[in-house]
């Protein structure tokens, strides 16, 4: 397992759409992230930032988010949510939220 964390800006003038779409998140696309070894996807709201974290069970990462942008129900799903996001990934990367390193994890005791 893997975990990736990564953050984008949400624009202010769309924060309830995008409140509003991810209080209900279409169950296609639900599916699809499981699909692609997508586990404990969660997104923070810290003002006008949006932090998400997942972690990766599978064994190609890249081939799997390149399969889910394959997916049409994602790519719909993206066409309300991408108007909202602001990215701040670094021009030329081929990233819409900009990855963040981890720099620290706390793991489970030892008994």
């Amino acid at each position: 397992m893997r975990r990736y964390g990564m953050v984008i800006r949400l624009r202010p003038e769309h924060r309830e759409t995008y409140l509003r779409l991810h209080a209900a998140v279409w169950p296609a696309v639900e599916q699809t992230l499981r699909e692609r070894n997508i586990r404990n996807f969660t997104i923070f709201l810290h003002g006008d930032l949006l932090f998400g974290y997942y972690e990766y069970v599978g064994d190609d990462h890249d081939a799997d988010q390149r399969r889910m942008a394959d997916d049409p129900q994602t790519q719909a799903w993206w066409k309300l949510t991408d108007p909202c996001q602001e990215s701040l990934a670094e021009p030329g990367s081929g990233h819409w939220w900009a990855p963040m390193q981890e720099i620290w994890h706390l793991t489970e005791e030892v008994p």
